[in-house]
């Protein structure tokens, strides 16, 4: 509603000034709103004590018409009128959140850290919520990284939860940014954890569920993230799992599997602002020049990049990481693998060498 507001107003003073008849013609606010704003001077205290104790803790605030407020999130219907936070803001590196269960196991809490690690070190800010299991793995795996991570609370900035994570909430404020839209002294009350949820998906341009059972918050995210428009990813896991229940769901409702963070990376490359290597393979026309050229089958072994390759196309950057090589000697042995049939190309750089061969 305070977005419907702002757009027919103009600005908060706008707002308080105008009589209810001018109010009530705004689409469907209801009778309670429009006596909150005509009867405003009536809280004029309650929200100067709060003004003055956030200015007292050093919290900044930030509002819905600051030019400095994030994009994407100002884009969702119900955007937050202002955020209280700490740390610094960032609007020129994409976010991405990275969610899942409180109760995680080793598998989601590895890959949970590993993708938030890797990701981070391709340009991406990291959001998640501060709570325990896949949250704090994807927070942890950004700073691991030196990248940039975001949290979004479910209490006030006053009201660190849970207790455990007050070390990574104070890494977070130093190397990052933590949200509230709640009163600082807020305490952690359950309902405000789904409300929280529509900033984590708003704030990015796609969300990735690691882990989740089939009843999880994870998915009121990955729910809200569709509605915004933005991508929906999902790790799949053990068939046997019950944490895996709600990533599963997902997967079978479109959400994008993901198996290393280069899956991510080609859908969303475009909000990546930064220039990586460039790392093409060679034309088909040098490609063709070359196959007068004859290689045995002895001289494929010293193909170090052979033993990194599988029958499911695998993207060349994966296999750069994993080989520990410079991207032309990861080229120059494709090619000639390529050329003795022993590997193919697939379109947007993805490789795999044959079933037989391997």
């Amino acid at each position: 509603m305070y977005k419907k507001l702002i757009d027919q107003f103009q600005s908060p003073d706008n707002i308080l000034k105008a009589s209810e008849t001018q109010l009530g013609r705004v689409d469907k606010i209801s009778a309670k709103i429009i006596k909150g704003i005509t009867n405003h001077k009536a809280f004029q205290d309650i929200a100067k004590k709060e003004l003055d104790l956030i200015f007292k803790k050093n919290i900044k605030i930030i509002t819905l018409t600051d030019s400095s407020y994030p994009v994407l999130l100002k884009q969702i219907i119900d955007p937050p009128p202002f955020l209280t936070y700490l740390g610094k803001l960032d609007n020129t590196s994409p976010c991405i959140s990275v969610i899942g269960s409180r109760t995680a196991t080793s598998y989601g809490l590895s890959t949970s850290e590993n993708l938030s690690y890797k990701l981070a070190k391709k340009g991406f800010q990291i959001v998640s919520g501060l709570a325990r299991g896949i949250d704090a793995m994807a927070h942890k795996g950004a700073l691991k990284a030196q990248g940039k991570t975001i949290a979004v609370m479910g209490s006030g900035l006053n009201k660190i939860y849970p207790r455990e994570n007050t070390g990574l909430f104070k890494a977070i404020a130093q190397k990052g940014t933590i949200f509230s839209e709640f009163k600082i002294n807020t305490d952690p009350f359950p309902s405000n954890f789904p409300i929280r949820n529509r900033i984590i998906a708003g704030l990015s341009c796609g969300s990735i569920v690691v882990e989740a059972a089939k009843r999880s918050g994870s998915l009121i995210t990955a729910r809200l993230a569709t509605e915004y428009n933005r991508e929906v990813f999902a790790v799949p896991g053990s068939i046997k799992s019950k944490k895996s229940e709600g990533t599963h769901s997902l997967l079978k409702q479109g959400a994008m599997l993901v198996e290393n963070e280069m899956d991510i990376v080609d859908e969303l490359h475009h909000f990546i602002h930064e220039k990586k290597e460039n790392c093409q393979p060679v034309p088909s026309q040098s490609l063709q020049k070359q196959k007068s050229t004859h290689y045995n089958s002895s001289k494929v072994n010293k193909y170090k990049i052979k033993y990194f390759l599988e029958p499911y196309p695998v993207h060349i950057d994966v296999l750069i990481e994993k080989a520990g090589m410079e991207c032309s000697q990861v080229t120059s042995q494709l090619l000639d693998l390529e050329l003795e049939g022993i590997v193919t190309r697939h379109q947007g750089n993805y490789y795999s060498i044959s079933e037989e061969t391997h």
